[in-house]
């Protein structure tokens, strides 16, 4: 019997646990009158389409949205659905109801009571293209009632109408049979006439609401309990298969997690158009990123794998699809390959995320499909970026731009690049004038990789571990000043000696020696440059360029090179020194444990949250964080 209710007790436990995280991100806004895409959304299972919940009881029962999201994101209308409900030609005043309006990790909701009903309309997603509004209405009171039940609203491209079925740019509302649909170009009405709600008894519905980019398709009908089981378990085991692997978190960390496990399944884009694996986009909230991007895609991966492995694997995969004939893999991609950016490349990390993924799946399959592709995407490097032949390589172009070769760092606007030239490797390859000591770390990095790789398929004939025991004393000898305690990248003069986040890569490495390592520790906790409000900034605060408001790569606080110091500290034996920086980057980043969205990058003075809001691979590096807090 004990065994029974242990049992029992666990699965009550696992089947309310994304009930226990509501409102971890505030979606509430106002219905959008312009093009700006400044709310946060609520998308799942790679839907190209998104909905946020009411911030004002004047929109009590309307859904915000849709937001669209192909090559742009576009509001589709401020507000699609909006509940109606009226008894006898009066119609119940909504916004005077007592509301319950929640964001439930996989579920949007409203609960009303009002006038001896109460009204539960609840919105998720069923699949990939197809998200279902359900709605119902129970009479709590001791008479039957008989009402008129609408949805209604309106859009902003020209929309069709037939029988329940509504079309407007490849965004399709099915209605359930027998109902009384009114509609012109902009506007529509759905109405139910003389609903009979019995005393204790209820009135459903179901409507889905489909997007299909590129695609003319009629959405399946669903049962809405099934796919509300479906959502449940899915979501539920998203978080359990994370805290399996931080159950040490508190409360407050917990919801973090969460957090962060949110806006990486917003970002998911389902394969669709020219994107031919599922992927994630950067942000949802701003249109540069309508995109899936390569050292995103690697960073993202590293945490998608704790919680989502599939997905994880998929994110890697859709960048290797466009991998060309000589190894290269784009910058990144689009839902039209035209416009595909093959300027440049990004630095070599996807050797680290497929490990990632492998630690965390024992899939030697997926290895197996990814490892000739990794070694071409490696060699390639060698074949394009050593303008000199001598085993060190460079970032570059493929159109001969230092724009482009400093885009391939990732790193768009370091300064260490201000004064580079390009020289000129082959008809299709350029390289700066210095070779980056984070480059040919990360190449270092991936050669362990793919040796590690390589021995779980068996294969005996690769030299990386010998080629990275070579390049390994090169760094330590090329790149780091002895003078400055420092690594930095170097020209034929000598280094660039600015203070950046590229001179702790060494550590994240495992490159530097036990000496070295010591003082970049010595410079990372310096106050005057590194050891600011949110640590770990990417210029030196005492740097005359330093200027986080205006800087992108000139001060602000990247979590994927602050998680790269921290990791690198840890590595090293500084594990105390690591833990007082990420406690600084929860407690200052503003928002960070609230309901506010988890931010590009921070000012390091501040913590002001800065540029794009809700970014995929902050998330991914705060979920990678916590779990080895």
């Amino acid at each position: 019997m004990r065994i029974w209710i242990l049992l029992l007790l666990t699965v009550q436990a696992a089947t309310a646990q994304r009930y226990r995280y509501p409102d971890v991100l505030d979606l509430r806004t106002a219905p959008p009158a312009g093009e700006s895409i400044e709310a946060n959304v609520f998308s799942d299972m790679g839907a190209w389409h998104a909905y946020a919940l009411p911030s004002g009881k004047e929109n009590n029962g309307a859904f915000i949205g849709p937001l669209l999201m192909d090559m742009q994101g576009e509001w589709l209308s401020g507000s699609f659905s909006r509940l109606a409900v009226r008894e006898n030609g009066v119609p119940l005043n909504l916004p005077a109801a007592k509301a319950n309006i929640k964001f439930y990790p996989g579920l949007l909701q409203q609960q009303f009571e009002i006038a001896g009903l109460v009204i539960c309309q609840q919105l998720l997603f069923a699949s990939s293209r197809e998200a279902l509004l359900y709605t119902k209405i129970t009479n709590s009171s001791r008479y039957p009632r008989m009402l008129d039940v609408e949805y209604y609203g309106q859009t902003k491209k020209r929309m069709t109408a037939e029988a329940s079925t509504l079309r407007v740019n490849g965004f399709v509302t099915v209605f359930p049979k027998g109902t009384a649909l009114q509609a012109d170009s902009f506007t529509y009405k759905a109405l139910w006439k003389n609903v009979v709600i019995q005393p204790g008894g209820s009135y459903e519905q179901t409507q889905v609401q489909a997007y299909y980019p590129g695609e003319t398709r009629q959405p399946f009908q669903y049962n809405f309990k099934t796919a509300l089981k479906k959502n449940e378990a899915r979501w539920n085991g998203y978080l359990s298969r994370y805290f399996s692997l931080a159950s040490h978190l508190t409360e407050i960390k917990k919801r973090l997690a969460v957090k962060c496990i949110i806006t990486l399944i917003t970002n998911w884009r389902s394969s669709a158009k020219d994107i031919l694996h599922d992927g994630v986009f950067p942000s949802v909230n701003y249109q540069g990123f309508y995109g899936v991007w390569s050292w995103d895609s690697w960073k993202q991966a590293a945490g998608l794998a704790t919680f989502f492995p599939q997905l994880a694997k998929d994110n890697v995969r859709s960048m290797f699809d466009y991998q060309d004939d000589h190894g290269m893999v784009a910058d990144c991609i689009y839902a039209d390959k035209r416009e595909n950016n093959w300027r440049d490349t990004k630095p070599p990390l996807a050797a680290w995320a497929v490990w990632e993924i492998y630690l965390h799946t024992k899939d030697k399959s997926f290895v197996k499909d990814m490892l000739p592709k990794l070694i071409a995407y490696h060699e390639w490097w060698y074949a394009n970026r050593d303008h000199d032949r001598n085993g060190l390589c460079e970032y570059g172009a493929t159109d001969g731009t230092r724009i482009a070769a400093a885009w391939e760092s990732g790193m768009d606007n370091a300064v260490r690049f201000d004064s580079a030239v390009m020289l000129q490797n082959n008809s299709s390859a350029w390289s700066l004038n210095q070779e980056s000591v984070d480059l040919n770390t990360y190449l270092y990095a991936e050669k362990l990789y793919l040796a590690k790789l390589s021995s779980l398929l068996d294969n005996k004939q690769h030299t990386y571990r010998q080629q990275a025991e070579k390049l390994l004393r090169r760094i330590r000898t090329q790149f780091y000043d002895e003078h400055a305690g420092y690594f930095y990248d170097t020209r034929a003069n000598g280094c660039v000696q600015v203070d950046g986040p590229e001179g702790w890569i060494p550590l994240w490495a495992g490159v530097a020696t036990s000496q070295q390592a010591r003082r970049v520790k010595e410079k990372m906790e310096d106050t005057a440059k590194f050891n600011t409000k949110i640590p770990l900034p990417t210029l030196a605060a005492d740097h005359v360029a330093f200027d986080p408001m205006k800087g992108y790569w000139r001060g602000p606080v990247w979590l994927d090179q602050f998680a790269f110091g921290t990791s690198g500290l840890r590595k090293y034996g500084y594990d105390s020194l690591a833990a007082v920086f990420e406690n600084q980057l929860l407690e200052n980043a503003a928002g960070m444990t609230a309901n506010e969205p988890v931010y590009e990058n921070y000012h390091p003075l501040t913590g002001k949250g800065l540029n794009a809001k809700n970014f995929s691979w902050s998330a991914a590096h705060l979920l990678m964080i916590l779990k080895n807090k």
